[in-house]
């Protein structure tokens, strides 16, 4: 008599199984992905999956067979590069110095940005990127609330400073990455270091900020705005 075990006997079904990649059809994909690197890291993501083709000595239809379009690329490139920002964000709330915490994101963050414009964009654009981008994005910004709530609470932080001003520091550091270049592409160093003494209590005392921070949403909203715009 033969037994029936469910789990042994029942049949696998194609698409239970994923079947793998025909060899060249993986060694593309990794051509594709190693060109997308370069590419988006020096042109940002405004490059197209044409560009990444020519860069890697395709053809665009190669390109369109691994990725349906530039949003499936940019998922596979960057949502690990966004987590490990978080994991930067996740360690500097854990810092036993707040400033020191804080100070060591901003830093850390700027730096991988500045000398990757794609994941500069991946990370300050909200249009790029598909679920896990998104996902990975949406958790930064709690925890950049987290720094700037731990730094007001030490004294070490002026009260005034929101979440989202020190998220709208990171993209004015970036934007001094940009006017940098290549000819000075440390520049963004100096800006953030203007920056960083204007956080510090010593000048609340002199005056408070004119207006209120942006919420999260209007926050969200603008960088939405602007991008089109920029696309346009």
């Amino acid at each position: 008599m033969r037994l029936s075990l469910r789990g042994y006997d029942d049949p696998v079904t194609t698409s239970e199984v994923p079947r793998p990649l025909r060899r060249d059809a993986e060694r593309n994909r990794q051509r594709i992905l190693a060109a997308a690197v370069e590419v988006f890291a020096t042109r940002g993501l405004a490059a197209t999956l044409d560009d990444v083709a020519h860069h890697a000595g395709l053809g665009v239809g190669t390109v369109y067979r691994r990725f349906s379009d530039k949003d499936a690329l940019v998922e596979a490139l960057f949502e690990d590069r966004i987590r490990a920002l978080v994991d930067l964000a996740e360690t500097a709330c854990a810092a036993a110095d707040p400033w020191e915490g804080l100070v060591g994101y901003l830093e850390a963050a700027s730096a991988r940005m500045a000398a990757d414009r794609g994941l500069r964009d991946a990370v300050l654009s909200p249009r790029h990127g598909q679920v896990g981008v998104t996902l990975a994005r949406a958790e930064l910004g709690p925890r950049v609330e987290r720094l700037t709530a731990r730094c007001r609470d030490a004294g070490v932080l002026r009260p005034d400073v929101a979440g989202t001003d020190v998220a709208t520091l990171l993209h004015a550091v970036q934007a001094a990455a940009e006017i940098g270049g290549t000819a000075s592409p440390e520049h963004w160093r100096r800006t953030l270091g203007v920056l960083l003494d204007g956080l510090r209590p010593a000048r609340a005392t002199h005056h408070r900020l004119p207006g209120a921070p942006l919420s999260d949403e209007e926050l969200h909203e603008a960088l939405t705005l602007r991008r089109r715009a920029g696309s346009r």
